[in-house]
């Protein structure tokens, strides 16, 4: 039984020291050390032994255990150290190594147009002024001289929010020039960018939400021919000296006399298209005279004060700028599409 004891210490601490990972190194102890293990198979065997031997034989069992113990504790530390090098080794990162630039996305063409906008209106003097997308009825309608029979009022038009039509989504940014007239006494300059929200079925040039610029000037001594000469300013600096504009008399209640403003239409050159539906003009803008009653029911004295107002569409603007024939790709966030403009 000595022999065998010696030569199970040999073999076992040679194939421990061999182990090449740690599943092998624990299929091995259990296989010396485990409960049906060749050590617990010897220590079995005692019971033949004479009493005299008995002693020497179990600490030699006792020794044997230990030593095949303490390799499988100095293996299983090897191994981990291996392991930990190998991922070191596999998982470093050279910090010296100049990094990857990130992607980074692009302005959508609208916002591009208008940032230029606004940054034309801002060289003019204009200042930016904002106010809710929610709006009252009493802003968007009843202070800019909106009668209550106005198609714009019917619910076929007007995203209503209130059952008692009090309250919906602004049709466009005019109510802004209100507030502000309310907070400031003349001379007024201000731009009002932002959403606004009309029941248009969605088309090449309609979408039921969409941005408008809101333009207000109120001093005295503003005529219609000022007005003429900030929109020309205004186009010829965003698409050319050569822009073809037309301004056509209209009618708005908020302003008296008003009209409508027209570019050539950049898709077909104004020979007529389904952009510009045959006309060779695309409709850009209103605008006009601010009505005297706009003016008094903020306290402005209609007859000492004068001013001119628009409202221009960003959607329209942008597709004139860049050439596109659909409006509705402005919204559909086709990378192929917004990948065309910088």
């Amino acid at each position: 039984m000595r022999d065998t004891l010696e030569k199970l210490r040999v073999s076992a601490l040679g194939e421990l020291g061999a182990a090449g990972s740690a599943a092998e190194l624990e299929s091995l102890r259990v296989r010396y050390l485990g409960k049906k293990g060749e050590i617990t198979a010897i220590l079995r065997q005692m019971g033949s032994l004479d009493a005299a031997e008995r002693p020497a034989i179990g600490s030699l069992a006792n020794s044997v255990r230990t030593d095949i113990e303490n390799a499988v504790a100095s293996r299983s530390g090897a191994l981990d150290a291996a392991s930990l090098a190998d991922r070191l080794l596999r998982e470093r990162v050279d910090v010296t190594a100049p990094g990857k630039l990130a992607a980074i996305g692009r302005r959508h063409p609208m916002s591009i147009v208008l940032d230029e906008a606004r940054e034309i209106f801002i060289s003019m003097g204009f200042t930016v002024a904002e106010g809710p997308e929610v709006e009252l009825s009493l802003y968007d309608f009843d202070k800019l001289n909106i009668p209550p029979n106005h198609t714009v009022r019917e619910w076929s038009d007007t995203f209503y929010i209130t059952e008692d039509e009090s309250v919906h989504l602004r049709c466009q940014t005019s109510p802004v020039q209100v507030r502000y007239m309310e907070a400031h006494r003349p001379p007024v300059r201000i731009i009002s960018p932002g959403r606004v929200y009309r029941k248009d079925e969605a088309d090449a040039s309609h979408t039921p939400m969409f941005h408008q610029i809101e333009g207000l000037v109120v001093d005295r001594g503003i005529t219609l021919g000022d007005l003429k000469g900030t929109l020309d300013a205004l186009l010829r600096r965003l698409y050319g000296s050569d822009t073809k504009t037309r301004f056509r008399p209209h009618h708005f209640p908020f302003t008296e006399p008003s009209c409508e403003v027209d570019v050539r239409c950049a898709t077909c050159g104004g020979a007529g298209c389904h952009v510009c539906k045959g006309e060779g003009w695309l409709e850009l803008l209103g605008a006009g005279m601010v009505h005297p009653k706009v003016l008094a029911g903020v306290g402005i004295d209609p007859d000492e004060y004068s001013g001119f107002a628009f409202g221009v569409g960003v959607e329209r603007m942008t597709m004139l700028r860049y050439g596109i024939d659909d409006a509705r790709l402005l919204y559909e966030n086709d990378l192929r599409f917004l990948r065309q403009f910088m």
